[in-house]
């Protein structure tokens, strides 16, 4: 049984934040997003919607937020530092991130599985060059533990980042209801809206149809990170809150992502 389903549309939307156009409005909205690790109740109330036409996805999230704050502004910051809203998708040998703030700074990273990535290879072309100084390798999570310190805890071990990733035609946008890094008052929150090009999508299709067929199950992983003050002599810690949990810590887990069902 998945845990969405992605309605098709007919229409064209334009990527503005404003979440009361009519697609959006009619749309099933999730219910609200749990913690990362033990499912319990996100400390926001988060949501998010899914709907998809002939050309492209589109994504949009809720976020409750009495104080909302964004300082990045310079494209692929570290956003998870700050309050995010993240997408990632997966792609079986690979998968893609988005982080975004309230302020609409993006941070993008395409991964591919270490295993997957051979010479001569299908990856093995010019946008992926492993000798490109933005191309890291990536184990997991926080991962501090001796024994899976290089390779982190999951079995296919290492991934390559590709930090320089940019998903053409990609549109995101914000919209705010309150003042933007303005503890004065109290505000509602902020929402994100996401369009992506399927024909953008041919890397994580894995052998998929591009638009999906109906039926066509995709991995999702829809998800918020929100720093909590937790006492005057720590350092800030950040609540995972995920439309599925994990049971882990650990964004980095496709297999563990959300189900989406697309029908029409």
């Amino acid at each position: 049984m998945s845990h969405y389903t992605a309605r098709k549309i007919n229409e064209t939307l334009e990527i503005n934040g404003d979440l009361s156009k009519s697609a959006w409005q009619s749309a099933t909205w999730s219910q609200r997003f749990v913690d990362m690790e033990t499912a319990a109740p996100g400390l926001y109330d988060t949501r998010t919607a899914i709907l998809w036409n002939d050309t492209h996805l589109y994504v949009a999230f809720i976020a409750e937020e009495p104080f909302v704050e964004a300082h990045m502004t310079e494209r692929d910051s570290i956003i998870f530092l700050e309050n995010d809203l993240e997408l990632l998708i997966d792609g079986g040998d690979c998968y893609y991130e988005l982080e975004v703030n309230a302020r609409n700074t993006i941070y993008e990273v395409f991964f591919i599985w270490r295993d997957a990535y051979q010479r001569g290879g299908r990856f093995d072309v010019p946008l992926f060059d492993v000798h490109d100084p933005k191309a890291l390798t990536f184990g997991g999570n926080f991962d501090r533990d001796g024994e899976t310190f290089w390779y982190g805890t999951h079995p296919r071990g290492l991934r390559w980042a590709f930090l320089n990733y940019d998903l053409p035609g990609l549109e995101t946008a914000v919209q705010v209801d309150g003042t933007l890094n303005n503890n004065g008052d109290i505000d509602r929150g902020w929402s994100l809206e996401i369009a992506i090009p399927w024909q953008s999508l041919g890397w994580l299709a894995n052998g998929r149809s591009l638009p999906p067929k109906k039926g066509d199950i995709w991995r999702l992983f829809l998800g918020r990170f929100q720093k909590l003050p937790v006492s005057a002599s720590r350092a800030q810690s950040h609540q995972a809150m995920v439309l599925t949990p994990h049971g882990l810590y650990d964004t980095h887990l496709p297999e563990r992502w959300s189900e989406i069902d697309f029908q029409d």
